[in-house]
């Protein structure tokens, strides 16, 4: 679903079906790395399957659009500026399609958001870091697949390392008063994200993950 939204998006500001089409391969080949096991093409899939279903509370749909294929486009475990160089290649090609500079801007907040999921004044944006977040409340086996995709895209770190860094984390979502800022992903996952968030907790200590 992604490539044709993508695709039918770009079409809309850039007759240059070559450019395009490489466009999208350089999408496939960053999201298809080796070490990708979680932010992977699947993960777009599943942002996209979230988010159309608001698709009229957007402003711009392109724009979320955008948002979605370039929020991961750089990706690096060892680094702590992945949103930041995201959000600059996301301006780089928005740039090249002579797309509005308002929505160039409104994209890379989109995308920059993603880092900290924090509560924003824009209710757009609360709604695509609500999806970004929403494998948090899927059924436990999907999210325990989602866990150990996530300790093998940090493979790199041993396990004493990793898994008091990776409860870290887990305590952070779980002392939230909310996870999900919007009513709609608060009502679908919230209570489901909190079992699997503790259930995580538990396979860590245990060594299970």
């Amino acid at each position: 679903m992604i490539k044709e939204l993508f695709l039918a998006s770009l079409n809309n500001y850039s007759a240059d079906q070559a450019l395009n089409d490489s466009l999208w391969r350089e999408i496939t080949d960053k999201y298809s790395g080796s070490k990708r096991y979680y932010h992977t093409l699947l993960h777009l899939e599943h942002l996209t399957a979230e988010l159309i279903q608001f698709k009229d509370h957007f402003r711009s749909w392109d724009t979320i659009v955008f948002s979605i294929v370039y929020h991961d486009i750089v990706y690096n475990a060892l680094k702590k500026n992945n949103e930041e160089k995201s959000a600059g290649y996301a301006e780089k090609i928005l740039h090249a399609i002579h797309y509005s500079h308002a929505e160039t801007e409104h994209c890379k907040a989109i995308i920059l958001a993603t880092k900290n999921h924090q509560v924003n004044d824009d209710k757009e944006i609360n709604l695509f870091t609500d999806a970004d977040l929403s494998i948090l409340g899927s059924p436990q086996p999907v999210y325990v697949n989602y866990a150990k995709q996530i300790r093998k895209e940090y493979s790199i770190y041993p396990d004493f390392m990793y898994r008091p860094g990776r409860q870290k984390t887990l305590n952070h979502f779980l002392q939230m008063k909310r996870i999900f800022k919007t009513d709609a992903f608060f009502n679908k996952h919230e209570a489901q994200a909190r079992v699997n968030l503790q259930h995580e907790s538990v396979l860590l200590t245990e060594g299970a993950i």
